[in-house]
């Protein structure tokens, strides 16, 4: 589902400074790593290999000076889902570089309200992640660059209510 000849990954192969993702949503259990997910819930140690592929398509991007980070929109308590995102893969992803940041609306209204998830490369490319309602990924749609300063201004308005990863963990995480 694209508007564009490019793709999600093409705009992952061709970024040249930054990639900003934002998500949105409480559950991504339909969209991958469900064993992993299953695991967790059993209450299974994380294994030693796990998002190894993504840890070294991190560390090709960091290692050559580009920056991976997000935002994630949430509120506690936790459901399951995200005590696994963040317990397992948010510290796992860390050491390949990428950068976590949370907007905790437990207590305050949400300032981007129905804005979808999106990964926004350099400034200039934006893809917007589809989902249906239980969380299963649809598919990408790339955006054409009149929508590029729209994005900017979720990920600006994302990134000055957030707070780093590792602050928020330390003080909600379990």
């Amino acid at each position: 589902m694209t508007t564009s000849s490019r793709t999600l990954g093409d705009l992952f192969e061709a970024f040249e400074r930054e990639a900003f993702r934002l998500e949105t949503l409480d559950d991504y259990s339909k969209s991958g790593s469900v064993d992993a997910y299953q695991a967790f819930l059993a209450g299974e140690p994380q294994p030693d290999d796990y998002n190894a592929g993504w840890i070294e398509e991190l560390r090709s991007h960091t290692e050559k000076g580009k920056r991976v980070y997000r935002v994630h929109i949430l509120s506690r308590p936790l459901t399951d889902y995200l005590r696994f995102e963040l317990g397992w893969g948010y510290r796992k992803n860390v050491s390949g570089g990428e950068e976590f940041f949370i907007l905790d609306i437990t207590d305050k209204l949400n300032p981007l309200e129905n804005v979808p998830d999106f990964w926004f490369f350099d400034s200039e490319s934006v893809a917007v992640m589809n989902y249906d309602g239980s969380g299963k990924y649809l598919g990408s749609e790339v955006l054409p660059p009149e929508r590029t300063a729209e994005f900017a201004r979720y990920r600006d308005a994302a990134l000055a209510h957030a707070e780093p990863f590792t602050e928020w963990w330390a003080e909600y995480g379990t």
